[in-house]
Parts: C-alpha cells; sequence; structure tokens
C-alpha cells in the first residue's frame, strides 16, 4: 500500500514458507530503509525497527511500515540503538502509530491518492516521535521539569514562526527573555541544536508541500520562501543536503 514517501504492507503466509533477507541478498543490494513491525504476532504491545542492511526475518500476519532511511528525522547512531529491539507500543505515540497503520490498512481503498500521501507523512512524523522517546526512555529529575517545559513553549513558537526568516536562535532567546546560550543549552538535552531544530521544521513542512498534490500548481521557490527559505539558492542547497535530492526532483519522484 504505497502512501507517498513510505509503504505500509501487510504480510500473510502459510505452510512451511519462511521469508527471510539473508547477509547475502544484503550485499547483492540495499535499498537502505528501515522497516518498522507494528504488533500483531510481535507481540500485543510491541513493536520493531530493522534495518534493511540488516539481515533479518518478518513475521507473518503483521503490519510492515518501509520508509527512506534519509526520511527519518533522527541521528543514525540513535536510531541503531532501537534496531532489533522491542519498542512499546501500549500506550502514548506508539499506540497511536499501531492504531493509525491498522486504521490505513483497513481503509485504505476508500482514501483518496491525496489524503493516502499524507496518511503517510502522518506515520512517518508519528515513527519519529516513538523512536526520539525510545532513545531517551530513562526518567527525568525533577530539576529538568522547568528546561522540558520551556522547550515545549520553544517549540511552539517555532512552528507558529516557520515562515519568519529571520527566526533563529537569537531570536527565540529575546523572545523568551533567557539568553543564548540557555537556548543552547535547552536544545542539547534535547539531542539536537536550536538551529537544526528550526531546520528540520521548516524541512519537514517542504516535504509536505512538496508532496501534496493540491499544491503542485506553487513553484517550488514558493514553497520554500512559504517556510522561511526566502532565496532559492539557499533552499535547493539546504534540501539537498538534508534529503538528498533537489526539491523539484523530490516532487517529481513522490508524484510518480
Amino acid at each position: 500500500m504505497p502512501l507517498g514517501g513510505v509503504e505500509l504492507l501487510e504480510l500473510t503466509y502459510g505452510g512451511p514458507l519462511r521469508p527471510e533477507r539473508t547477509s547475502r541478498l544484503v550485499r547483492r543490494s540495499d535499498p537502505e530503509l528501515y522497516v518498522l513491525v507494528c504488533p500483531a504476532l510481535v507481540g500485543p504491545r510491541e513493536m520493531v525497527l530493522f534495518d534493511s542492511a540488516l539481515p533479518l526475518a518478518p513475521w507473518s500476519g503483521a503490519l510492515v511500515l518501509r520508509f527512506p532511511k534519509r526520511s527519518l528525522r533522527l541521528p543514525p547512531h540513535r536510531v541503531r540503538r532501537l534496531l532489533a529491539v522491542p519498542i512499546p507500543a501500549g500506550s502514548g505515540c506508539g499506540r497511536l502509530l499501531s492504531q493509525l497503520l491498522a486504521g490505513i490498512a483497513q481503509e485504505y481503498v476508500d482514501c483518496s491518492p491525496p489524503e493516502l500521501i499524507r496518511l503517510g507523512q502522518t506515520a512517518l512524523d508519528l515513527t519519529t516521535a516513538v523512536l526520539n522517546r525510545g532513545v531517551d526512555t530513562a526518567p527525568s529529575p525533577p530539576h529538568a521539569s522547568r528546561p522540558r517545559t520551556l522547550f515545549l513553549a520553544i517549540a511552539a513558537h517555532v512552528d507558529r514562526n516557520l515562515g519568519d526568516p529571520g527566526l533563529s536562535p537569537a531570536a527565540i532567546a529575546r523572545a523568551h527573555g533567557i539568553s543564548l546560550r540557555y537556548v543552547q543549552r535547552i536544545f542539547q538535552e534535547q539531542g539536537t541544536t536550536a538551529a537544526a531544530f528550526i531546520r528540520t521544521q521548516r524541512l519537514t513542512r517542504c516535504r509536505r508541500d512538496l508532496t501534496d498534490p493540491a499544491l503542485h500548481h506553487i513553484p517550488v521557490h514558493a514553497i520554500g520562501a512559504r517556510w522561511g527559505f526566502p532565496r532559492p539558492s539557499d533552499f535547493n542547497r539546504v534540501f539537498r543536503a538534508t534529503v538528498g535530492v533537489s526539491p523539484g526532483r523530490y516532487r517529481k519522484g513522490a508524484a510518480t
């Protein structure tokens, strides 16, 4: 079931068959995908993430979400810690993701292509949230409550002002009455930087709009300008460096 840049599969087989991606097949071809197996036979409250660069044997009856590694907005070294280990799916974002994928599989034939693209992006966003939570499962000490609350407030501020080219770490510090150093410390505790967070959020919106058929009449450079990249050359450079292709090619790939 194609969902734009991601795919949802429902695996069913029986008898003596046992599908397996062996080391030999990995050496022959690696599509550079992450494979998320959602709770069917894995466990009632667990999901498991695999890497196409490693051998794997999927389960029968499982729902599987496949997506390019480059589309996951998490550093590879953080994702590596979650490969082939149980990821909770009984509450929070894990439960929401499981329910979303089950719902997509059930209603797929009744959804329009634009709706499927949006559902695919939503599934990818939830997957990112689930995995991001998984690499930081240790409870926060009591003194960490203020930085966490402030980070959420800053994230909301960033979301409201993504289209402003002047949005920057210094602008965030001024808006919240704190020092630039403190802003950087708050984001460091989340495993990123303020500038990288802003850039990632902008590119996420750009990727969403570039794959939306309802917005294909809007030029690529206008999409970039809408989300804080007023200069087409800067938008093209940042998008290519992060995603691996130009914005125009990304849009064409999503359309085919």
